[in-house]
This record gives structure tokens, C-alpha cells and sequence, in this order.
């Protein structure tokens, strides 16, 4: 009905536009002298435009809403359509891919094709003290830490995206730039939607491992990842998958990919294992955890919303180098004392892992109501079935962790409090430690938006296994890190 309302509405307006043209051009030559009488044909447009009207008012009688325009699968920005955003935004219809897009700016749209143009990028301080320190690995190594204090234009995103031939074929490009490691790439995805329940993507994702590789970038509640998600999660590389909600509220995702992590690889190094993954995620209340499954509650839930998910990953994973160099190409997957498992000399002495099964499993639970948002997620994963060029102490390598993170407005949509901890259980029987930390953080919101905050984050960490350049760790740390950034999205 819709549509019809559309198509009357249309010819209406082209009909009024012929009859005007059609009569001022009529009158141009007679100006100073009697109108003359209208014409058969402009009489005939004119009955034509009553009876279309009527049809108009006697049809958005019968519907009242007809005579709006249906919302498009893809959001246009507040910024182009002067509307302002709702309470509750609706979820994406990409919700489960690596989607960092924002709403972004609408470029063009017609039904055969829609190009979306967004963007994110974060500035940021860090200072990670004591300034002088080292750590003793499981073996007994003295290891010197090189902590950080510098401000950088972290990371930007700009991102394409919209569909083409149908609103059902999707496409997203993303140029990546991180300025702290000094990386620029690009990625992306193309997909057809199906059905709800049921689409295919191929294109730049994650295997799994953690709920934040669920598409919920940036929508954290700081800037980067807690430690114990650090640690645990997998990378981003090519994959295929496919994902749907079976039922309202209940989605799953499979994936099939090259590996955990294919940054800084070539096609050349990577071997004929391929990674899968699974997960699944319930929210039986609302049917809905906010944008892209966002942490926080800026949304502000009027009724609890809930949400229960696992993920699971698995790979056999590969140094991707020659074992005469001692230092490999994979860095993904890192021991309890923070230490490569791929590096010659970490799990015995001279010797070097080339090839290891790498399993893990994760469970999260969360909740959001008026501004109040808890989560928690519990990790396992094991490394098993070395292939070295030496003998091991050890069959396998099990850790396992957890986080706890929460937060609530004081001031509604302006302003968060935040707190966290982390714990990583490394295998004791492998000689491995526990490492843990606690966080505080807050963001401010200048407008009436969450995409573009200002957030302060302090930081104690003890012994973390996490070393990285992206996120907020160096390993084997332990003391204060303090973090603050102003980000944006659109």
C-alpha cells in the first residue's frame, strides 16, 4: 500500500507539472488580454490530478503511516537527513561481520545500487610506567621491557560500503591505517543476503574466540580491548561464513579461513590448514544488545536486555618462517609469560616450534538497563601437537581466564563510569604464572551522539601477557599504564 501511495503521489506531481508548464506557456503570448478558456487536454490533467487525489486521501485514511516513506536496510546519517537519532538504534543489518562503518554519509542511492561513505579515527596518549623494568620468563630468561610514552594519531578508518544489482548483495571496503605500527592495509567483504536467517559473506573476517570479534568495534568501553580479551582472541584474516537469526533474538555464525591472523602474511607463506570457527548469541529479552551488540548502555534501555553467546575457534597454525631465524612471522598466539610460542628458545631451550593445533572456547554473558551495563566472558584454549625440530618438555598448553567489565551514566548520555578486571591462569604444570588487572575509565560525550567521546583510562597491570603496540599492553608489565583519547565515528 506503500508503494502505491508512492506511485499515485508521483504521477500526481508530474501531472501538476505538465498542466503549469503547459499553461504558462500559453499565457506568455497572450499577456494584456483575456485568459482563454483551458484546453481538452488541460481539462483532461486536471480531472486526472482530482481523481488521483482522492485515491491518496482515501488510501492514507485506510493506513495512516502509508504516507511515510519506508525505512531503507541501510541507515542514512542524521547529519544528511536532519533527523535525529532514536532512543534505541536498530540493530545493523550486517550485525556479525567486521563492520566499523558507523552510519556514514549517503552518496548515492537507487535501487540498483547505494554507495555509504563513513569513517573512524582515534587520537591517543599513553604512558605505560615504570619507565625501567624487566620480567623473568617461565624458563628463567631475563627479559627488558621497552615501555611506551607518546602521543600518536592512532589508527583511521574510512570505509565504503552499500549494495549493488539488489539491496541483497552487499560489498564493504575499509582502508586501515594503525600510525603506531606503522601498518596500512585494506579489506573488506562481499555478501548476499538470503534471507534473515541465512547469508554468505567472503572477504576479510574473524574466526572467533571472543565476543568482541562480533562486530562491536568501536562501541567498547575503552578504546581498545581488556587484557584477558587481548590474550585470548584470535586475528582477522580472509575467511567465508555465513550467519543468520534462526529465530528472533538468536544468531549463529560458521566461518572457514586461511588462519587465526593473516596480517603482514602473503598468500605465498600460508599452508593448505584451514582455521574454522563457531559461535552462537542469545538475547531473549529485547531481541537486541544495542548497535553492532555495543558495550555500555548509551541507549539507555527502558527493559532489560540480555544476551548469552559462545564462540569457538580452532587452527593449525604454522611459524610461517624457516626455523634458522628465530624470530617468526606468526606473533598471533603468545605464551602466559608473554613470551612467542612460535620463537626458538620459548618452550625449551634452542629448540623451535614449528607447527602447534591451536583450540579455544569462550562464554559470555551480559546485561543493559538504564545505562547500567555488565559483562563477563570465560576463556579456555589449549596448545597441543607441536611439531619441532627438538624435544619438549610439554604435550600441551592449557590457559584459561576470565574478564568482568561494567558501567553507568551519572549524567544520561553525557557522561560513563567504567570498571573492569582481567585474569589470565596460565598452566602451572608448563611452568606458567597468572597475570591480572584492574581498570578505571570514563567517557564524555560533547554531543547528543555515542560516536564521537572523549575517553580517560588508568590502568594496573601485573605481569601481562599481552604485548602489542595496538592495544595497551607490553609484555610482561608490571605497574600503571594511563590512556587518554578522543575518537570519532561517522
Amino acid at each position: 500500500m506503500i508503494l502505491e501511495v508512492r506511485s499515485i503521489r508521483h504521477r500526481v506531481i508530474q501531472a501538476s507539472v505538465f498542466v503549469l508548464l503547459t499553461a504558462g506557456l500559453l499565457t506568455i503570448p497572450r499577456i494584456g488580454f483575456a485568459q482563454a478558456p483551458p484546453t481538452e487536454r488541460e481539462k483532461a490533467l486536471q480531472e486526472e490530478i482530482q481523481k488521483l487525489e482522492g485515491r491518496i486521501e482515501a488510501l492514507e485514511k485506510q493506513n495512516p503511516a502509508a504516507g511515510t516513506t519506508p525505512a531503507t536496510n541501510l541507515p542514512q546519517s542524521p547529519a544528511l537527513s536532519g533527523s535525529p537519532q532514536p532512543d534505541v538504534e536498530a540493530e545493523r543489518s550486517s550485525y556479525g561481520v567486521l563492520d566499523a562503518s558507523g552510519q556514514g554519509f549517503l552518496i548515492a542511492k537507487t535501487p540498483r545500487a547505494a554507495l555509504w561513505i563513513g569513517g573512524y579515527a582515534l587520537v591517543r596518549y599513553i604512558d605505560q610506567t615504570p619507565a625501567n623494568q624487566t620480567f623473568t620468563d617461565h624458563l628463567g630468561n631475563v627479559n627488558v621491557i621497552d615501555p611506551r610514552n607518546d602521543f600518536q594519531f592512532h589508527r583511521a578508518m574510512l570505509n565504503f560500503r552499500g549494495y549493488l544489482g539488489s539491496p541483497k548483495l552487499r560489498y564493504q571496503i575499509t582502508a586501515w591505517a594503525v600510525m603506531s605500527t606503522n601498518q596500512t592495509t585494506l579489506y573488506g567483504f562481499i555478501g548476499y543476503q538470503f534471507h534473515r536467517k541465512f547469508n554468505v559473506y567472503g572477504g576479510t573476517s574473524s574466526i572467533g574466540g571472543s565476543r568482541s570479534l562480533t562486530g562491536s568495534h568501536p562501541f567498547w568501553l575503552g578504546n581498545d580491548r581488556v587484557m584477558a580479551d587481548e590474550y585470548f582472541k584470535s586475528g582477522f584474516t580472509n575467511t567465508a561464513w555465513v550467519n543468520g537469526e534462526i529465530l528472533p533474538g538468536l544468531w549463529y555464525q560458521a566461518t572457514v579461513g586461511n588462519n587465526l591472523s593473516q596480517l603482514g602474511l602473503t598468500a605465498k607463506q600460508l599452508t593448505r590448514d584451514l582455521a574454522t570457527g563457531a559461535q552462537a548469541w542469545w538475547m531473549p529479552t529485547t531481541k537486541e544488545f544495542g548497535p553492532s551488540g555495543a558495550y555500555g548502555d548509551w541507549e539507555y534501555h527502558e527493559k532489560v536486555a540480555t544476551r548469552f553467546g559462545f564462540t569457538s575457534a580452532q587452527s593449525r597454525e604454522d611459524r610461517f618462517n624457516q626455523n634458522n631465524n628465530p624470530s617468526p612471522d606468526n606473533t598471533t598466539v603468545r605464551l602466559a609469560d608473554s613470551t612467542l610460542l612460535f620463537g626458538t628458545g620459548t618452550v625449551a631451550p634452542s629448540v623451535t616450534i614449528q607447527k602447534s593445533d591451536v583450540r579455544s572456547f569462550s562464554a559470555d554473558a551480559g546485561v543493559k538497563y538504564h545505562g547500567i551495563f555488565l559483562q563477563a566472558e570465560f576463556f579456555r584454549r589449549s596448545l597441543n601437537d607441536f611439531q619441532a625440530d627438538g624435544p619438549l618438555p610439554v604435550d600441551e598448553i592449557v590457559d584459561r581466564g576470565f574478564y568482568v567489565q561494567g558501567g553507568f551514566y551519572p549524567i544520561k548520555k553525557k557522561l560513563e563510569l567504567y570498571g573492569a578486571t582481567s585474569w589470565i591462569y596460565g598452566d602451572k604444570d608448563a611452568g606458567f604464572g597468572t597475570s591480572h588487572e584492574y581498570i578505571g575509565g570514563t567517557n564524555y560525550y560533547p554531543f547528543d551522539s555515542r560516536n564521537y567521546r572523549l575517553n580517560v583510562q588508568v590502568i594496573n597491570v601485573d605481569r601481562s601477557p599481552v604485548s602489542s603496540l595496538f592495544g595497551y599492553y607490553v609484555g610482561g608489565q608490571k605497574g600503571w599504564t594511563y590512556a587518554g583519547a578522543f575518537s570519532v565515528l561517522f
